[in-house]
């Protein structure tokens, strides 16, 4: 029961620190290094030393700055415009209308990204203020967007399920494989919401600005999105043949992301700086938090009894780790 309470007495310092703004990692590590203190006889130096290195040279790892890179050059470029233009024609008659460009959209560059934040930023700074000037219901241009953004979680090359293949030690391909099926699910149910929903509110669609465009005029509006296509068949259609691993792909994307965007006219110095800087910030957070993560199971996973813990804590034994 003692050990319960305990386990519970760090579980309430951990939300103490994090709602108190410490940053993510420092909370964990923080608590790691308070249960090692009292409740181990390994040094919480060593421990915390071994555990950084042990969770941060894992090869797999290295994809995830890859594909936060090719995000973050893409999210600079001008894809979100032209992913408005090529996708609006083919919309224009479906019930819910040009709503549905916020949901493929964020299909699209999900599958690019692998980011959410980022998925949201890049469709959203070019469709809220179309969609809002001819007249949609804000709600539903915030809903739509909000909610086909989380696809950047689900779809490959997902920055989560890396994070994730690396932290439980599963293979990322087979996770990339895992969530597509889900992700079109999802996609599907978000556009027959919208749907639906605007065939019970036609006054939430503007009523006479849907466009109609021929067969071969949506062709030639859509030839923006071909480079992008090409850029996620590349990517991952590689690891699903087995012809790259997902470190491997992630480079080849990076490179092929700078080529699009240079073509695009939108990489320049600026572009290219700030985009590593974002790529440098992004990567560095999440790989403290994984690290710091680590430490945590491995101190919570090592319940040996320090033989100078202070008096009062005397009657803690050497415990399995399914206490912890």
């Amino acid at each position: 029961m003692d050990m319960i309470w305990m386990s519970l007495l760090l579980l309430c310092v951990l939300l103490a620190l994090l709602a108190g703004g410490l940053w993510v990692a420092f909370s964990l590590t923080t608590i790691g290094c308070v249960a090692l203190y009292f409740f181990s006889s390994i040094p919480v130096g060593d421990s915390l030393s071994t555990a950084f290195y042990s969770a941060s040279v894992s090869w797999d790892l290295a994809a995830l700055p890859m594909f936060i890179w090719m995000g973050e050059v893409l999210f600079r470029s001008r894809l979100s415009e032209e992913m408005f233009r090529g996708i609006s024609p083919w919309v224009g008659k479906v019930p819910g209308r040009l709503l549905h460009t916020n949901i493929i959209g964020c299909g699209i560059f999900a599958a690019i990204s692998g980011s959410s934040a980022a998925t949201a930023a890049t469709i959203g700074k070019m469709s809220i203020p179309e969609l809002s000037q001819r007249g949609y219901n804000k709600n539903q241009i915030l809903g739509t967007l909000a909610g086909s953004a989380t696809l950047g979680l689900l779809i490959p090359p997902s920055i989560i399920l890396i994070v994730y293949g690396v932290a439980t030690e599963q293979s990322i391909a087979r996770l990339f494989v895992a969530g597509i099926l889900p992700g079109l699910l999802l996609m599907s149910l978000f556009a027959g919401y919208v749907m639906i929903w605007s065939l019970l509110n036609p006054s939430g669609i503007p009523a006479g600005e849907a466009e109609t465009f021929s067969f071969r005029e949506k062709i030639r509006r859509s030839r923006p999105l071909i480079p992008v296509m090409l850029l996620i068949i590349g990517v991952i259609g590689s690891i699903y043949a087995g012809l790259a691993s997902p470190t491997e792909s992630a480079a080849i994307g990076v490179a092929l992301a700078h080529l699009l965007s240079w073509k695009s006219g939108s990489m320049n110095r600026s572009t290219f700086s700030s985009g590593l800087m974002g790529t440098v910030r992004t990567s560095s957070m999440i790989a403290f938090i994984l690290v710091s993560a680590h430490f945590l199971t491995t101190s919570m996973a090592l319940p040996v009894f320090r033989e100078n813990s202070p008096p009062g804590l005397t009657h803690w034994a050497c415990r399995p780790t399914c206490c912890w």
